[in-house]
């Protein structure tokens, strides 16, 4: 016959995750639009290099409204805005590497 062996009690590990870090993560939840990356490739904030940026924060945009360009395989594609509201935040640097899904700008419908 084969021992049996004793049932051993498993306790789990404490989350690693600090109180802290996790009100962190609850205060900066956005109850805005994120408009996120459709394809992987260079982002463009302005139209040229000698031109002004399309948008700034604190800027109005209107739905359609481009609010970037984004390179790929040298295509330029045209990023709109999908909400008429405010420009809260820029998450990507000029001529930066985006890739797909990657959050681009926060917007506050109005």
């Amino acid at each position: 016959t084969l021992p049996v062996s004793e049932p051993v009690n498993v306790i789990p590990e404490q989350a690693t995750t600090a109180p802290e870090t996790m009100k962190e993560k609850e205060s900066a939840v956005f109850d805005g639009i994120e408009v996120v990356s459709p394809i992987v490739g260079i982002v463009y904030l302005q139209p040229a290099p000698d031109k002004p940026a399309f948008k700034k924060v604190g800027d109005q945009v209107a739905k359609g409204e481009v609010i970037c360009i984004i390179e790929a395989m040298k295509l330029m594609n045209e990023i709109t805005s999908e909400t008429d509201g405010v420009i809260t935040e820029i998450l990507v640097e000029n001529e930066s590497v985006v890739e797909y899904g990657q959050p681009l700008f926060r917007i506050q419908p109005k």
